[in-house]
């Protein structure tokens, strides 16, 4: 890999799971760029990753996308106590600290703690205690040419610091990462939004590990309020969506606001223009009214990526067009006005057809990045869904309550189906998902209603 420097990536604390494994965000991110990286070791659940980089170059383009990643630095030193750490600066090579010393560049020295807090008297005490460096520019602590960080970190667990750091590092910083974005899509700000619309974080994580890049064709076929096109949008993917929900696509539907629960909707509450919002209007191809379990696309219909969260039927139906009835008929006259049917349409079902659909239709080398729901306490990973044709990428838990949580799934295409139906394996387990949740949630009622009558019969009779 030739002369590779080391670089020190720091990660914003939550999400752990989704950039803690080795196909995690900032690794789908350097795939995307064709960066080369080598770990120190492999990762862990601590907030950071040491790692070679070929240049600054790679650092900053890794930067330039990555939710997850709060601050990417060259490393200088680190050591698990201060006075190594000091000794290693002080022996660091000319050529690499030198160019960074010429007296007409501004420079900087920030002092970080992770799990614990210090005073202003404290932490300049710390940068004093870099004096030796031989920087001769003016220091600047706004926009300076050179920014350096010193971080002391004192593990994960807030109840028990340390009274000495872990570890201590001190680096260059070459940048910062995308943080800021996720508030500047802030659902609170969002023209159109629904029950279920994806947070903006998560939805630009899907977006990078689906490697989304500029001109890309992207579909969500449950796209809902559209979040997740916003996402794709926002990294240069051109999108398009489905859903079977006509009040929702059409902006139909109840205000989800608590504050506009009594108003209809605006007439422009919808997801081009939350397209429009971003400026990414003409990144917007169309969504449809269209039910994902029928073929509708052409069959040379080719999408570099997939991205979607398909109801679960908690808090969103889950139906596809259908009827119970033998005999179906409609007029010609009625079908202007004629709604179709609907039945149910299984999580099983659902998941299913979404493989074999992403089987088909996306590119080799394409992704599909998608939800699923589980519990806990049943969760194996042989039971997720599996296609032939379809390799697993990464496999990333959000924890929602103490019994459920969902996973997000990557896979990669790596054959073709050669035009036979390959069957998707599914456990069990998600044919009666819904059922299992709501009885769930009955019986813990039921338990909470008994607990209850017991208090209160026990505080009556004293």
């Amino acid at each position: 890999m030739g002369n590779l420097k080391k670089y020190l990536i720091w990660f914003a604390n939550e999400h752990i799971d989704f950039r803690f494994q080795v196909s995690g965000e900032v690794v789908s991110i350097a795939n995307l760029f064709k960066i080369s990286i080598r770990w120190d070791e492999k990762p862990t659940n601590h907030p950071f990753w040491i790692v070679e980089l070929k240049s600054d170059n790679c650092a900053k383009k890794l930067a330039s996308r990555s939710i997850c990643l709060r601050s990417i630095s060259e490393l200088w030193g680190f050591a698990d106590e201060s006075e190594t750490l000091h000794q290693q600066l002080k022996n660091l090579p000319e050529h690499i600290i030198k160019p960074h010393c010429e007296p007409h560049l501004s420079f900087k020295i920030k002092v970080d703690m992770f799990c614990n807090s210090q005073t202003q008297a404290e932490k300049l005490k710390k940068i004093e205690s870099f004096s030796y460096l031989p920087f001769q520019g003016p220091v600047k602590l706004k926009n300076p040419d050179r920014s350096f960080q010193y971080t002391e970190y004192y593990g994960l667990d807030p109840n028990t610091v340390p009274s000495e750091p872990y570890y201590v590092f001190f680096g260059r910083l070459v940048s910062g990462g995308q943080r800021n974005t996720i508030t500047d899509m802030s659902l609170k700000k969002r023209k159109f939004i629904g029950n279920t619309s994806m947070d903006p974080q998560l939805a630009l994580i899907m977006a990078n590990l689906a490697k989304v890049s500029n001109g890309d064709l992207v579909l969500d076929p449950f796209v809902g309020s559209g979040s997740l096109l916003v996402a794709a949008a926002h990294y240069g993917g051109f999108v398009l969506g489905a859903d079977i929900d006509y009040l929702m696509l059409h902006g139909k539907t109840k205000p989800t606001r608590v504050q506009d629960r009594k108003k209809k909707r605006a007439p422009d509450e919808n997801i081009v223009n939350n397209l429009k919002q971003y400026k990414l209007r003409d990144r917007y191809l169309d969504v449809v009214i269209a039910d994902s379990s029928l073929p509708f696309w052409r069959s040379d219909l080719v999408l570099d990526s997939i991205i979607t969260d398909p109801p679960y039927g908690l808090r969103e139906a889950t139906e596809r067009i259908g009827t119970t009835k033998a005999e179906v008929s409609v007029s010609e006259s009625q079908l202007p006005t004629h709604i179709p049917s609907k039945v149910q349409y299984s999580l099983a079902q659902i998941l299913s057809d979404l493989l074999q659909f992403a089987t088909n239709h996306l590119k080799l080398g394409g992704r599909l990045v998608t939800w699923v729901p589980v519990f806990r306490s049943d969760y194996n990973s042989d039971d997720l869904p599996q296609h032939p044709c379809l390799e697993m990428i990464s496999n990333c838990e959000q924890i929602l309550s103490q019994f459920t949580s969902r996973r997000l799934l990557t896979y990669e295409k790596i054959a073709e189906p050669l035009g036979q139906k390959v069957e998707v394996n599914l456990s069990e387990s998600y044919s009666n998902f819904r059922e299992k949740y709501f009885n769930h949630v009955k019986t813990r009622r039921e338990k909470e209603n008994t607990a209850e009558v017991i208090i209160k019969t026990s505080v009556n009779g004293r």
